[in-house]
């Protein structure tokens, strides 16, 4: 592992940027979500950076893995959240969102398989 930390870790400052954005997107959510879909984004948005650093801290290549793993996840479940919060309130401008999905999706995919043993 680095000994920089996982601070320099661009995936997980990119998954921090996207934290940010979907806090930022859900103040604009009807205040009826606010315990509902907003706050289930919010927290997946969370686990995805906080996964990548657990991960890291973990010492070992498996324990890692594992938790990129988990970080993966929770951004496919905060994408289908997007995604949802998109159909059912269209006024909100979610590409910001989504592209840093994609781009974080591709991201993790690259260290899952550079953490391979």
């Amino acid at each position: 592992m680095q000994t920089k930390g996982y601070k320099s870790l661009l995936v997980w400052q990119k998954a921090m940027e996207l934290a940010r954005e979907i806090y930022s997107l859900t103040e604009k959510l009807p205040q009826k979500e606010q315990f509902g879909l907003s706050d289930q984004m919010r927290r997946a948005a969370v686990s995805i950076p906080s996964n990548i650093a657990e991960g890291y801290r973990r010492g070992s290549k498996k324990d890692y893995a594992h938790f990129v793993t988990i970080a993966h996840g929770s951004l496919s479940e905060l994408e289908t959240q997007i995604l949802l919060a998109q159909s059912v309130y269209p006024r909100l401008v979610y590409t910001k969102a989504l592209g840093l999905t994609e781009e974080i999706g591709r991201m993790l995919f690259g260290l899952s398989r550079a953490l391979k043993v």
